[in-house]
Order: structure tokens, then C-alpha cells, then sequence
């Protein structure tokens, strides 16, 4: 495994602060990635509620931090430029190199599955607590809200969720931006990442609660929030995992 270095509970602030300063060099290009992001995630949330799949649109929505890892691959990329004195392209953010080997797949093929599960846990909880199918927005929160049951189901799944993001937190956020390193495989760049969180547990759950923090902003404003949003914290991810597993760096 690669080494891991100590940090401070305050770091996640600082990485904040450096990938905003990141996107601020790389603004175009950013936000034209935080865009497309953006606008596939309303569309598929919208398209969800005039459905009146609700449930689905909740479900979804929650389990958008197992995936979002794989989808900042090109902001990790212009980290890594920006890193190294370059100034990157929206072409090189899109096309990155790195991503295309298979270490990089089984991490997907890992990442995608666990939010298969979710959705079926979700299932499980949802169907455990009411006998009856909400399918518009309303009925569906006026059950979450103002029954026993809805209550129920919450913490539930807010217990069962936040486990499964956790985990999902600790095999990913040193794994992901690492995996661009060709000489890392898929099983040092788990384990650097599990290593990563345990030995920095409080920092690292700091990080996890400012992420979940942005993102819940971001579904307030039906995702397109995201479009600001997710290359900020792409880009301060890679500070992240820098700062982490970098030698001599001041912390």
C-alpha cells in the first residue's frame, strides 16, 4: 500500500479552500463537466416524478454518492494536470487515459453494485412499512412525514443507507483518484483508501459529513446544483488524496 500520512482534523477545510482555487483555474472547462452532470441528474430525477415514481426518485437520489466517485474521474484528472503545471482541456477531462484499464472497471463493476443493493435494501425497508404504493410526490412525503410508519422507514433507512455510503466513503475516496496512478491496482488502491479512513477516522468523517452536506444542498435545488457543486468537490477530493498519501507534504 501506498503510505499514509497523518492530517488534521481541519484538513477537509483546507481541501475545500484548494479545490475551489482549482476550479477557479479551470472554470470552463469545469463547469461545462459540472453541467452535464447536473442536467442528467435532473433529467432523470424529473423524469422519475412526472412518472410518479417518487419513491424511485428518493431512492436514486440517495444512492447518487455510490457512483459519484466514477463519474468525477475527469476532475481527477485535471487535479493532476494542474499538479503538475498544466493547464487541462475539457477534451482531456473527458477522455482520460487513465481510467481506460481494468483496475479501473472492477472498481465500477464494485461501486455500481453496491448501489444496486441499496436500491434493493431501499425496497425492502419501504415495502416492511406500508401496504400501500405512494407514487406522487405528495402522498409520498405526507407517509414519510406524518405517520408512524413513514417514521419508521427513515430510520431505517437512514441507518441501513448511511452504513452502506460509509462504507462505500471508505473503499473509494483515496481508491478512485489513486486508480489514475497506472503502477496502483485495484486491491492496493481499496485498501491505501480503507487505511486512509482508519487512520484518520474524525478528519475523514468530517469530509464524509461536508460531501454529504453540498450534496444534500444540491438536491434542494433538484440537482443542478451539481453543476457548481460536483467539480468543486472533484477537484478538492484530488487535494485530498494528495495530501493523504503524499510524502513530505505540509499538512
Amino acid at each position: 500500500m501506498a503510505e499514509v500520512n497523518t492530517i488534521g482534523f481541519g484538513a477537509p477545510l483546507r481541501w475545500l479552500a484548494l479545490g475551489w482555487q482549482d476550479f477557479t483555474k479551470t472554470f470552463a472547462p469545469s463547469l461545462i463537466y459540472g453541467t452535464a452532470i447536473a442536467l442528467v441528474s435532473f433529467g432523470i430525477w424529473r423524469a422519475l416524478i412526472e412518472t410518479n415514481l417518487a419513491f424511485w426518485a428518493l431512492t436514486l437520489s440517495c444512492g447518487f454518492v455510490f457512483i459519484a466517485p466514477m463519474l468525477a474521474m475527469g476532475l481527477y484528472e485535471a487535479g493532476r494536470r494542474l499538479g503538475n503545471g498544466e493547464k487541462p482541456t475539457l477534451k482531456q477531462m473527458i477522455f482520460v487515459r487513465g481510467a481506460l484499464r481494468s483496475d479501473v472497471c472492477y472498481l465500477g463493476l464494485v461501486l455500481v453494485l453496491i448501489y444496486l443493493f441499496w436500491s434493493r435494501v431501499a425496497q425492502i425497508v419501504y415495502g416492511l412499512s406500508t401496504y400501500h404504493l405512494h407514487t406522487t410526490v405528495k402522498e409520498f412525503i405526507d407517509f414519510s412525514i406524518g405517520t408512524a410508519e413513514g417514521h419508521t422507514m427513515l430510520i431505517a433507512g437512514t441507518i441501513t443507507g448511511g452504513a452502506m455510503a460509509m462504507f462505500t466513503f471508505a473503499i473509494s475516496v483515496i481508491s478512485t483518484p489513486m486508480l489514475l496512478d497506472e503502477k496502483a491496482n485495484v486491491f492496493e488502491a481499496i485498501f491505501t483508501s480503507l487505511a486512509s479512513v482508519a487512520k484518520n477516522f474524525f478528519p475523514m468523517l468530517f469530509w464524509a459529513a461536508l460531501i454529504t452536506a453540498l450534496l444534500i444542498a444540491c438536491a434542494a435545488t433538484s440537482w443542478l446544483g451539481l453543476a457548481i457543486v460536483f467539480p468543486w468537490l472533484g477537484l478538492a477530493s484530488w487535494r485530498a488524496y494528495r495530501d493523504i498519501t503524499a510524502p513530505n507534504q505540509v499538512r
